[in-house]
């Protein structure tokens, strides 16, 4: 901020108090309009709220599979065609064979074998079904996954990590109880579009997530800067707690940015802090995770539950057109993706359960949709037409593959947190169209399974506005009892 744009301050002699008071309330100004009005006012049960379910789980872990996971090359395969040249796409429902898994009716990819041997403590959805909401698709799909609300609404409609900050708060006061990992905000197209849905909305800045884009970093995070001794550490805190003594607060709309810099230097300060650095795991516990930086990721989720997070999304990045935005090369994509996510899933799992962390641990593994058969991009063609131009045979490797969005049903893995074991729910069309045949489960639906098995009522509501704001659209969502053990 220049003089010009804060005269008040660049005045000399103007009254020490009165500066002070200036700077804080555009701190706050500034956490206002991160989410747009004054604080909600949560709806008790007298306001009609239904009571809150009995938890099942104390922390959340979500596996988000960016940019469109092809549940026929994952975790629902269809029948399997090799590449060949000339062969009619509509011949090609799964480019990978089906594998044997723990439990004895439920088979996968090939390429997810490891997974495949811990199914037997989790459930398989195969019906998850997304609606179709036109243009602008990735963007528009995940805010409405991670929010529970289609685009674009009246207010900030906060993230479900955020929901579990506000309604539960922190397991560990010194943990942030909403950590998003892998996924950069800046540098990789959508920027703003991902930032509307990885916030904490109305809540105010306190509740969001702390980002994490690269998890072998993470330890640098939360170090106080370069060259500052305990000391002076301890000394800048002092002094910033008089500087909040000698201000009226009661001038400030609301303090969420505030508590965000108290619970920053709490975590600064304290030994928990460890949680964070990734390169404390002992060397054979680290290889088995890292297969790169979603591997990485699942560990260090991992450290953070232990340490007492609330809720972690570990995501594989969403970039345009790359990992499973697989509009090109999209066997070979998916090949290397098995490979990224295989072994750290399976060993994240396995990690829970021998630290007696799993039965109140929920893990979700989740994408915005599914993918299908189609060849996007004709040889000889410009790139403008690539998206727009498809074409009904196999000439190269590159067209082999899952592409086309498909909102008909997709895939959810989920263990722990009172969720069944070796249990398979829904299902899909053996043929073309591959849609949800049996048991389909909503957004809606799926994420007050989510939030029941965590405890919170999906008819829990503030009110913003003047008006109530439910967890689940409209307050209706329904958990799937069935899915609960």
């Amino acid at each position: 901020m220049s003089h010009s744009d804060c005269p008040e301050t660049a005045v000399p002699g103007r009254n020490e108090q009165q500066a002070r008071r200036l700077f804080l309330q555009q701190l706050s100004a500034a956490s206002v309009a991160a989410w747009g009005g004054a604080a909600p006012r949560l709806l008790t049960a007298q306001d009609g709220l239904d009571k809150a379910p009995q938890a099942t789980a104390d922390s959340c872990i979500v596996l988000w599979m960016a940019g469109g996971m092809a549940a026929p090359e994952t975790f629902d395969p269809k029948r399997y065609h090799p590449f060949e040249v000339g062969t009619p796409v509509e011949k090609v429902m799964s480019t990978f064979r089906s594998i044997d898994t723990a439990v004895d009716n439920i088979k996968i990819c090939e390429g997810l074998e490891e997974i495949g041997q811990v199914l037997d403590r989790g459930t398989l959805i195969r019906s998850h079904v997304l609606p179709d909401l036109g243009s602008i698709l990735h963007s528009r799909h995940q805010y409405h996954w991670h929010t529970g609300y289609v685009p674009p609404q009246t207010v900030a409609a906060p993230h479900i990590g955020a929901w579990m900050s506000r309604v539960l708060g922190p397991r560990n006061p010194v943990i942030p109880a909403f950590i998003n990992i892998g996924q950069r905000l800046e540098g990789i197209g959508e920027n703003e579009e991902i930032k509307a849905f990885t916030q904490a909305g109305f809540f105010g800045s306190d509740h969001g997530p702390m980002n994490l884009p690269f998890p072998e970093e993470a330890a640098r995070a939360v170090k106080p800067p370069r060259g500052m001794d305990p000391m002076r550490f301890s000394k800048r805190e002092k002094l910033y707690k008089e500087l909040l003594k000698r201000t009226d607060a009661s001038e400030f709309r609301q303090d969420s940015l505030l508590r965000s810099l108290e619970n920053a230097h709490r975590l600064l300060g304290s030994a928990d802090r460890e949680a964070f650095d990734i390169s404390r795991e002992p060397q054979e516990s680290f290889d088995r995770y890292n297969t790169g930086r979603f591997g990485q990721g699942c560990l260090l989720a991992r450290r953070l539950v232990e340490a007492g997070a609330r809720y972690v999304e570990v995501t594989t990045e969403y970039i345009p057109f790359v990992h499973w935005d697989t509009h090109a090369n999209g066997h070979e994509t998916v090949d290397r993706l098995h490979h990224e996510i295989d072994r750290p899933i399976a060993t994240l799992i396995r990690d829970l359960e021998s630290r007696g962390l799993l039965d109140r641990t929920l893990v979700v593994l989740a994408s915005e949709f599914s993918r299908d058969m189609i060849i996007e991009g004709v040889p000889g063609s410009s790139a403008k037409d690539q998206a727009t131009a498809p074409t009904d045979v196999l000439r190269e490797l590159k067209h082999y593959g899952m592409h086309r969005h498909f909102t008909g049903a997709s895939c959810v893995l989920m263990f722990g947190g009172g969720i069944k074991r070796g249990f398979l729910y829904g299902e899909t069309a053996p043929e073309r169209p591959c849609i949800a045949i049996q048991k389909p489960i909503s957004v809606r639906d799926l994420h007050a399974t989510i939030f029941t098995a965590m405890g919170i009522s999906p008819a829990t509501s503030f009110e913003v506005e003047r008006r109530p704001f439910y967890a689940t659209e409209d307050g209706k969502g329904q958990a799937a009892r069935e899915l609960f053990a």
